[in-house]
């Protein structure tokens, strides 16, 4: 992860973001999902946790694998998808339900065969509904440690529902909507994923991809440990990793300072 490409903006697609007056967009100002997307460091830590955690669905890695040049591109990757998730939540109308339609446009080429010989499809429902909960969670997750843990349940439930809305127009089905049922949809998940040799190359290429400076290393490393040490411990454990409660306490407080940092360098 290449923090330094993804913050850098794209002075041609800012216009994108301008809403004309009376637009909130898809969510607007008062919503949970602004407030959650609004603090980049913790979106940026809930990323690596989600991604860490999607791929271990064989289809949702299946289409990373044949489909994507994530293993040597990966910023590229993750710009596109900060500029997905940035457009949906503080764009124009118009622009978030473009940006929605290219992506659905996206996935409809993104089809294959799994090892096993099963047929996947990026816009199969059911799988866009994994994608979507584990990116809900994950960046609810990291907002909730690392800048809001005080944010009540109300609104933790308020994210879940209008994040559903949005996973809806992706083409998902039977999406989550509180704490409760994503807690749920994730047990009844944990019987269909798998870590393998591919998974391994993948979540290597994330976390340990060079940064693109010296300077860069220590911020990097500690989002990367911070993003890692957010996911469940059942998925955890199915990456073949286990932290300590001392190591944990220490990349937590790395993961409180990188985003100090950040958010310092944004202001």
């Amino acid at each position: 992860m290449q923090i330094e490409a993804v913050m850098r903006p794209d002075p041609a697609a800012q216009s994108e973001f301008e809403r004309p007056m009376g637009d909130d967009g898809l969510f607007g100002p008062g919503s949970a999902v602004w407030a959650v997307h609004g603090d980049f460091p913790s979106m940026m830590i809930g990323g690596i946790s989600s991604l860490l955690l999607q791929m271990l669905h064989p289809a949702a890695l299946s289409g990373v694998w044949d489909h994507s040049n994530f293993r040597h591109d990966m910023h590229q990757r993750l710009r596109r998808t900060a500029k997905f998730i940035g457009i949906t939540t503080h764009g124009p109308t118009q622009a978030a339900n473009a940006a929605i339609e290219r992506v659905r446009a996206i996935h409809d080429q993104v089809t294959g065969v799994l090892p096993d010989g099963t047929p996947y499809a990026a816009n199969d429902p059911a799988l866009l509904t994994w994608v979507h909960v584990v990116e809900a969670r994950s960046f609810l997750s990291a907002y909730m440690r690392y800048r809001a843990p005080a944010f009540r349940s109300s609104r933790q439930d308020a994210y879940f529902a209008e994040m559903a809305m949005l996973a809806r127009k992706l083409g998902a089905i039977d999406v989550p909507e509180t704490r409760k049922d994503v807690a749920a949809y994730l047990y009844t998940m944990r019987p269909q994923l798998r870590y393998d040799a591919r998974t391994r190359s993948v979540a290597s290429a994330l976390m340990d991809q060079p940064a693109t400076s010296p300077a860069a290393v220590p911020l990097q490393r500690a989002m990367l440990h911070a993003g890692e040490e957010l996911l469940p411990s059942w998925a955890l454990a199915l990456h073949g990793r286990t932290i300590p409660i001392a190591q944990r306490l220490a990349v937590r407080a790395g993961g409180v300072g990188a985003g100090g940092l950040l958010r310092w360098a944004l202001a």
